[in-house]
Protein backbone atom coordinates (compact mmCIF):
# COMPACT_ATOMS: atom_id res chain seq x y z
CA UNK A 1 0.00 0.00 0.00
CA UNK A 2 2.93 2.32 0.66
CA UNK A 3 4.17 1.90 -2.90
CA UNK A 4 0.71 2.76 -4.24
CA UNK A 5 0.52 5.94 -2.19
CA UNK A 6 4.04 6.94 -3.20
CA UNK A 7 3.22 6.45 -6.87
CA UNK A 8 0.00 8.45 -6.59
CA UNK A 9 1.79 11.33 -4.85
CA UNK A 10 4.52 11.29 -7.51
CA UNK A 11 1.89 11.32 -10.25
CA UNK A 12 0.11 14.29 -8.68
CA UNK A 13 3.33 16.26 -8.27
CA UNK A 14 4.46 15.54 -11.83
CA UNK A 15 1.02 16.46 -13.15
CA UNK A 16 0.95 19.77 -11.30
CA UNK A 17 4.44 20.68 -12.46
CA UNK A 18 3.53 19.66 -16.01
CA UNK A 19 0.47 21.91 -16.03
CA UNK A 20 2.02 24.92 -14.27
CA UNK A 21 5.46 25.05 -15.88
CA UNK A 22 5.43 26.20 -19.47
CA UNK A 23 7.09 23.74 -21.85
CA UNK A 24 6.98 20.80 -19.44
CA UNK A 25 3.83 19.16 -20.79
CA UNK A 26 5.69 15.84 -20.96
CA UNK A 27 5.73 15.77 -17.14
CA UNK A 28 1.93 15.73 -17.19
CA UNK A 29 2.03 12.74 -19.53
CA UNK A 30 4.57 10.98 -17.28
CA UNK A 31 2.35 11.72 -14.26
CA UNK A 32 -0.64 10.15 -16.00
CA UNK A 33 1.42 7.06 -16.89
CA UNK A 34 2.62 6.74 -13.28
CA UNK A 35 -0.96 7.06 -12.02
CA UNK A 36 -2.15 4.32 -14.37
CA UNK A 37 0.76 2.12 -13.26
CA UNK A 38 -0.19 2.70 -9.62
CA UNK A 39 -3.80 1.73 -10.29
CA UNK A 40 -2.70 -1.43 -12.11
CA UNK A 41 -0.40 -2.28 -9.19
CA UNK A 42 -3.25 -1.77 -6.73
CA UNK A 43 -5.58 -3.92 -8.83
CA UNK A 44 -3.06 -6.74 -8.98
CA UNK A 45 -2.46 -6.49 -5.23
CA UNK A 46 -6.17 -6.68 -4.42
CA UNK A 47 -6.69 -9.54 -6.85
CA UNK A 48 -3.74 -11.50 -5.42
CA UNK A 49 -4.74 -10.95 -1.78
CA UNK A 50 -8.33 -11.96 -2.51
CA UNK A 51 -7.30 -15.46 -3.54
CA UNK A 52 -5.63 -16.26 -0.22
CA UNK A 53 -8.55 -15.24 1.98
CA UNK A 54 -11.08 -18.03 2.21
CA UNK A 55 -14.00 -18.16 4.54
CA UNK A 56 -14.58 -21.45 6.30
CA UNK A 57 -18.18 -22.51 6.69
Amino acid sequence: MTLFLLLVIAAIVLGIIGVVAEGLFYLLIIGIVVLVAALVHLGMHIRRSGRHQRTLR
